[in-house]
């Protein structure tokens, strides 16, 4: 690194990697800071990558994750030796809709994107113990080392305490009693491969769950909820696999175990520091909702920061990320929460609903999860509400939310790649065929010198499939922020009200006070 770093990312974990190598894309000097010796090279850990993350992915030089993951085709869900239901994802736009991949294999595929950028380095061994902030830059603490730069992006995982104690946060919450025992095992099983399958209190593992996912290479994730006292030799865990997969050959490649946690730090934004990540937020995994939401909050932190280290927008901007990804990890404790109150009762009145509800077989109040999928921002101060579309609430489950202002962009395939990879060199605005795209250039060129581009929504497809998957009018005008969500839909657009919503974008509106 040839000059000081603008951003210290503090944690080389997937999430401070997607960071740091989004703030490179904006042009961003970037230090990785990281307390290990050096990556740990095993482990499937956070193994299922929802379609957004793939994307964010894809453009920061990482497209192998989705190349090389798994999706599976059917998910089965069992009471006891009984099938309750199955289901599949629908496939919407180019990217598949999640893939199963280790964590591993990730971290390694985000090295080598880094290792291909320079305005990136990465420092092993160094453990920032606290953090110490002035009106023009952060102190980070590594030992006797003191390391400075104008911001810096905390992703240090759940054990950041001391750093989130030197800023004054809280992280409060609950952690579950139940363990999780975690197996990584490569095994010939027929009719698996393409099959996530998940045990409500099977008969080898009485009264608690199994889940079982597979992933490349012909291994399988399997995870059993044992009791919170039981410490699992290699003889118990030998049993485990025999009592799910019988006498067949196998090779246990990784094991561990962990608990669950559910909590949420009280600030996301202190000053010239932001956090992200499980040092944020922490959630029960069923759903995918962890990693799926970390890597959000590194790119709503990446676009943001260097926008305003480029002069292009105030401090403003950097509260909205507290407002907009404190929203987010709200929402994931609320869906995870109802989720682990099902998977693991706390009352009598809990165990007697979720026996009902499997005995039963009422499918639609089965709770194993529910899918990782983007936040929207419809309450956000950067976004312009449009009555004309309102939001719809939480959409069913595996459902997208329809366009509008707050929700991200669907994807799609256009001539000469896909849609989402239009909207993260800037802010990009679409335009229905009746408006003059001269103009809009022109009037909103003297609110911004952010990059911006100017697209008709023909234009951007040729067959007017776009046109007709937004539901947009030949007069309406669509504002898409750098991280592809719908910042605004303006009909009747006329550039000053297009301007009006893009100042609103980058942090101008009254509403955003720290």
């Amino acid at each position: 690194m040839n000059t000081e770093p603008q951003v210290i990312v503090v944690g080389a974990g997937p999430v401070g990697q997607s960071a740091a190598l989004l703030l490179a894309r904006w042009g961003i000097q970037v230090l990785v800071l990281d307390r290990r010796p050096e990556r740990d090279a095993a482990g499937s850990r956070s193994i299922c990558q929802q379609r957004d993350v793939l994307d964010i992915w894809a453009a920061v030089g990482a497209g192998k994750v989705a190349e090389e993951g798994l999706t599976w085709t059917t998910a089965r869900t069992y009471y006891r030796d009984r099938e309750l239901f199955s289901w599949s994802f629908e496939r919407e736009g180019p990217m598949p809709p999640f893939v199963n991949i280790s964590q591993a294999r990730t971290e390694q595929i985000l090295d080598e994107a880094i290792a291909g950028q320079p305005l990136i380095e990465v420092r092993w061994n160094h453990e920032v113990t606290g953090l110490t902030q002035d009106a023009s830059g952060v102190t980070a603490h590594c030992g006797q080392r003191l390391l400075r730069a104008p911001y810096v992006l905390v992703c240090a995982g759940a054990r950041a305490q001391q750093v989130r104690q030197s800023l004054g946060v809280t992280f409060d919450g609950e952690t579950f009693d139940d363990q999780f025992l975690i197996c990584d095992i490569k095994a010939d099983l027929p009719g698996w491969e393409t099959e996530r399958r998940f045990y409500f209190d099977p008969v080898w593992n009485p009264g608690r769950q199994v889940l079982i996912h597979p992933c490349p290479g012909g291994t399988f994730r399997i995870d059993w909820q044992i009791a919170p006292d039981f410490i699992p030799t290699k003889t118990d865990i030998s049993r485990k696999i025999r009592q799910i997969i019988g006498d067949r050959p196998y090779e246990l490649i990784w094991h561990s175990t962990y608990r669950f946690h559910s909590r949420i730090a009280s600030r996301m934004r202190v000053g010239r520091v932001l956090l992200a990540g499980d040092c944020a937020h922490l959630v029960a995994p069923f759903g995918a909702r962890g990693l799926n939401s970390g890597v959000p909050d590194a790119e709503n932190a990446a676009w943001k920061l260097a926008f305003v280290l480029n002069g292009w927008a105030g401090d403003s901007l950097l509260e909205s990320y507290h407002l907009e990804r404190h929203a987010a990890a709200r929402e994931n404790l609320e869906v995870t929460a109802a989720t682990m109150r099902f998977l693991a009762p706390r009352s009598v009145e809990e165990r007697m609903r979720r026996r009902a509800v499997l005995e039963g077989g009422l499918v639609a109040e089965v709770d194993s999860g529910r899918f990782a999928e983007p936040y929207w921002y419809v309450d956000s101060p950067l976004t312009t509400p449009e009555p004309t579309r309102p939001f719809a609430g939480r959409p069913p489950k595996g459902a997208l939310c329809p366009p509008a202002p707050g929700v991200i962009l669907p994807d799609m395939g256009i001539p000469g790649g896909r849609l989402r990879e239009f909207c993260r060199d800037g802010f990009l605005v679409l335009l229905g065929d009746m408006c003059d795209s001269s103009l809009f250039v022109q009037v909103l060129g003297k609110v911004t010198t952010a990059p911006l581009a100017v697209r008709g929504l023909a234009e951007m497809d040729g067959t007017g499939s776009l046109s007709e998957r937004l539901g947009a009018g030949p007069d309406e005008a669509w504002l898409i922020r750098p991280d592809s969500h719908v910042a605004a839909t303006v009909p009747h657009a006329g550039p000053e009200s297009v301007a009006a919503a893009l100042s609103r974008a980058m942090g101008g509106s009254p509403d955003i006070t720290p």
